[in-house]
């Protein structure tokens, strides 16, 4: 099922999308006051979902898509070796990356949805895409094997990592980030679609073709299942030492083959062919099996000065009794 979170006249409502490709897209609509993470919480999303599918449905064009979910937590991986050595070209891919899938803390705050546009962020003019797929968790565990990892996940959809190349080239030389170079927009979209609707080779990846274009130019192409790891050893490694718990989001990181700029920039490809986003752009992001995710860029608000730092004498408390 493509489960929705949409505004209409009644508010916020989740709804189950149906029809395509030739079809119009309908949305079969829950009764106002339920989220789809109330949903995941309670264990009951597919329960919800059969009980949409007997209501009336409205056109999908009446409302107003939203994203899936507002996730309590994000977590991000990398996990796309192709993507990890055109950022990081001509160094290559370190040792490290083999070892186990690393992810970062994204902004839950910054969540947008398939109809919003994203601003500038303040102080950049690097802006970048980033294609991802990302799993919901439905099911909370802690230290979990591969298995259960897998049976947590109540479905997919599409991540677009908005990303601040200069902001994030700058804050990271001081070993921690990426923070406010990730900071202004993470869209999700354009539905929720539920785990059982896929199905997993024999070790544990899914076969999906991802597309990215912008302004109509198809600029990255790549297949899911190159990943590093299958989703159910991200969610493992995720509820190591700690847990996971529904609506959680945990993104594949960035596939290869342009599946952002700075991978393309990497490899060669100009800044003149290919230039950081700016106002007016739209990123089309393509997954097979879930939908199409379009995005405009708009302008941004200016930063607020923030100085450089204070240079201070090393003062100790004892200091203060010699004054």
């Amino acid at each position: 099922m493509r489960i929705a979170s949409v505004l209409d006249e009644g508010g916020v409502r989740v709804g189950v999308v149906v029809g395509g490709p030739d079809d119009e897209l309908r949305v079969h609509l829950l009764d106002p006051g339920v989220t789809v993470l109330d949903l995941l919480r309670a264990g009951t999303l597919l329960e919800a979902g059969a009980d949409a599918l007997g209501r009336p449905a409205v056109a999908l064009s009446s409302v107003r898509l939203l994203a899936p979910l507002t996730p309590p937590t994000v977590r991000d991986f990398v996990t796309f070796e192709e993507h990890v050595e055109g950022m990081r070209a001509p160094a290559g891919v370190p040792d490290a990356w083999y070892e186990a899938p690393a992810f970062y803390f994204s902004n839950p705050y910054a969540t947008r949805g398939p109809e919003d546009d994203v601003p500038l962020p303040p102080g950049s003019s690097v802006l970048d895409f980033e294609l991802e797929v990302a799993a919901v968790i439905g099911r909370a565990g802690a230290d979990l094997d591969a298995a259960a990892g897998t049976a947590a996940i109540a479905g997919y959809t599409i991540l677009n990592d908005w990303s601040a190349r200069d902001l994030q080239s700058r804050e990271m030389q001081v070993g921690l980030g990426p923070a406010k170079g990730k900071d202004t927009a993470t869209t999700l979209g354009p539905w929720l679609v539920t785990a059982d609707e896929f199905t997993a080779d024999a070790e544990g990846f899914l076969d999906l073709a991802l597309t990215a274009e912008v302004n109509g130019r198809v600029v990255g192409s790549d297949l899911l299942s190159n990943m590093g790891w299958p989703f159910g050893e991200l969610v493992a490694y995720a509820s190591r030492g700690t847990e996971v718990r529904p609506g959680d989001v945990l993104g594949s990181g960035t596939c290869g083959h342009g599946g952002c700029l700075g991978e393309l920039w990497g490899r060669g490809t100009s800044r003149e062919d290919l230039p950081p986003l700016a106002a007016g752009d739209v990123v089309t992001l393509t997954v097979e099996g879930i939908g199409t995710l379009s995005t405009r860029v708009v302008a941004g608000a200016a930063p607020q000065p923030i100085g450089a730092a204070r240079p201070r004498p090393r003062r100790r408390p004892a200091d203060r009794a010699r004054r």
